[in-house]
């Protein structure tokens, strides 16, 4: 039986894993090797790592931590997790089960793509999720977004300090009197009709097309609802919350979970999406993970 199984290798899985193994507790790290990141090619917004490629970041923390001897990494996807006694037990894909006397869940969250021609080959490259992580690159250029008509009012303002040309696809959507009002006020451009189609080459968007017509723009935000990406945590009866577009699993100061024994850390457990959240709170499960061994 292992102390701590983590389940995701990605920025907080890795992270909740240093603290264990700096503890030298034996730790298993579960990973399906499809972090949510995958489909962008830098990481902004990151200290001291400002623009560096996700999956290189990943390799060289992945590399360093192997030169623990207390650390086992598996390629394997979880897809059962139930209270064994003291501890926890995990079924794999496999029909293989993994013991652990506690849970750290980093599996992230699931983008929920629009059925839209071009939108997912362009995502993380032209089609972004957040200003802060994507928008110095594509300051001061022509920026569509594509989002909830309850947010347009909040966004745009936002945006307007990146850029000055903003087109609002309200994609068939009636806009209430706030968001008109704001979009008239930052001088930003209203397309009313149904989205159908993006119009992009090798990830770079073009344009966008509407029922209407096709509209040319550099870039386009279109944050997207986000679920979790496996349900272990709905197995063993995690609670959830939701903000916004984002559901996630509810967790205390010490990143534990409703359920004791089981830990939560990364986009899982928190609607502010970054890596630099992940790998603090990434951290800190881990080291509370580790305490509850103890205490």
């Amino acid at each position: 039986m292992d102390d701590v199984i983590v389940v995701g290798g990605s920025f907080a899985g890795l992270s909740a894993a240093l603290s264990l193994a700096r503890a030298r507790r034996k730790v298993r790290v579960l990973d399906t090797g499809l972090p949510r990141n995958r489909y962008s090619d830098a990481a902004h917004n990151v200290f001291a790592m400002d623009g560096a490629p996700p999956r290189e970041l990943l390799a060289r923390a992945r590399a360093q931590l192997e030169a623990y001897e207390t650390v086992t990494f598996e390629s394997a996807k979880a897809t059962a997790a139930t209270k064994n006694g003291d501890g926890f037990a995990l079924t794999l894909e496999n029909g293989e089960t993994r013991e652990a006397r506690r849970l750290v869940l980093a599996y992230g969250v699931a983008d929920q793509f629009p059925d839209l021609p071009g939108f997912v080959e362009c995502w993380g490259k032209s089609v972004l999720h957040c200003p802060y992580c994507h928008g110095y690159e594509v300051a001061g250029r022509r920026w569509g977004t594509l989002i909830p008509a309850n947010a347009v009012a909040h966004a745009v303002p936002l945006y307007s300090d990146w850029t000055d040309s903003i087109t609002v696809f309200a994609d068939g959507a009636e806009l209430d009197e706030a968001a008109r009002d704001t979009i008239a006020r930052y001088g930003a451009k209203l397309v009313a009709e149904p989205v159908i189609g993006i119009e992009q080459v090798d990830g770079q968007i073009r344009a966008v097309r509407t029922a209407a017509g096709t509209h040319e723009v550099d870039a386009l935000f279109s944050p997207r609802q986000v679920l979790p990406s496996a349900d272990l945590d709905e197995q063993l009866g995690c609670a959830h919350e939701t903000m916004g577009l984002a559901t996630y699993v509810t967790v205390d100061e010490r990143r534990q979970t409703t359920v004791p024994g089981v830990f939560a850390a990364g986009d899982l457990a928190n609607p502010m999406h970054s890596v630099s959240a992940s790998i603090g709170h990434g951290t800190a499960a881990g080291a509370f993970a580790h305490q509850s061994l103890l205490f």
